[in-house]
């Protein structure tokens, strides 16, 4: 694919810009001498906020896309449209969080969201690939892989859980495979959600200690995150081998996880072509009288009304 200058540098911002930027920082360090003060580091942090999209604007902007997205569902159900989506990136990139945006508002049975676990005995004696393809959509539907195939040229190298040449080889195949599926009629977008160093150990560091968030934290994480670059050498070989005219890789910076759901929802819709269906008027039918049902007289167990 050829890219303009200001496309060619990687998603990490390695290239003369970030160059600049870390000579800027080394000057300003030599100039202060000592730790900065809390005061000055909160400040900082509040600054880098202020740039963040507000909830009450994510919120509004996220109304207008989820009324969009389900005029793309009526339209996929009523031509028997095929769309696989592929969500891959680092750890607390906003995966999760992307998906759920897309999906809260649009019935599950159209929207559907594959994530696998870690294989089986029986599925690693299989052909790689073949885990994957039975979840390729069918008419009407849209299937979105909260991390795919695409874990062979990551997890599955860095960890090496994966022999090296098994990952060539699979660099190798898969822009075949999916040509072979974009040439079948599916439409096929790929996203790589990049986060940055800075932000993904603030998140990280915040799934440890808040509650809420525990969960997310998996000994994976914490094995991965001393391997940043490794990730990233990863990545630029996944994307020098797979990023094809057929089925491009786009990249969502997602710092600000609110602007990057709302730029992925929007490119999306733009990438998928679809058209409003004609509604008929809504026209309630009248409701039934009471006639001769009399409510019984039975203990309900009901539960506890505390809020």
């Amino acid at each position: 694919m050829k890219r303009s200058k200001s496309e060619a540098v990687s998603p990490d911002g390695n290239g003369k810009r970030a160059a600049k930027k870390t000579e800027a920082k080394k000057k300003h360090a030599s100039t202060n001498h000592g730790k900065a003060k809390p005061e000055e580091s909160k400040a900082a942090a509040a600054k880098q906020d202020t740039g963040r999209m507000k909830r009450s604007e994510y919120e509004d902007q996220l109304e207008r896309l989820h009324v969009e997205l389900v005029k793309l569902q009526q339209w996929v159900v009523a031509k028997g449209l095929r769309v696989c989506i592929v969500f891959e990136g680092r750890d607390t990139a906003g995966k999760g969080g992307t998906i759920k945006a897309i999906t809260e508002r649009v019935s599950s049975r159209v929207f559907r969201v594959i994530a696998l676990p870690a294989p089986s005995d029986r599925e690693r004696s299989q052909m790689y690939i073949q885990r994957y393809v039975r979840y390729l959509p069918a008419a009407g539907e849209i299937v979105i892989f909260d991390r795919s195939w695409y874990n062979r040229a990551g997890v599955e190298r860095v960890m090496g859980f994966t022999p090296e040449d098994k990952v060539r080889t699979f660099l190798q195949i898969v822009p075949l495979m999916e040509k072979t599926i974009v040439k079948s009629g599916v439409i096929l977008l790929k996203y790589w959600l990049e986060v940055s160093e800075e932000e993904q150990e603030r998140r990280l560091k915040e799934r440890a200690n808040d509650g809420r968030k525990t969960w997310k934290l998996s000994p994976m994480d914490l094995k991965s995150y001393s391997r940043w670059y490794d990730y990233s050498r990863a990545r630029d070989d996944m994307f020098a081998a797979t990023d094809t005219p057929h089925a491009p890789w786009y990249v969502a910076r997602t710092d600000d996880k609110r602007r990057g759901r709302l730029n992925i929802i929007r490119h999306l819709l733009e990438h998928v072509p679809y058209e409003e269906l004609p509604r008929e008027k809504v026209k309630f039918p009248k409701r039934q009288k009471r006639g001769d049902y009399t409510p019984p007289d039975y203990p309900y167990k009901y539960v506890e009304e505390r809020y």
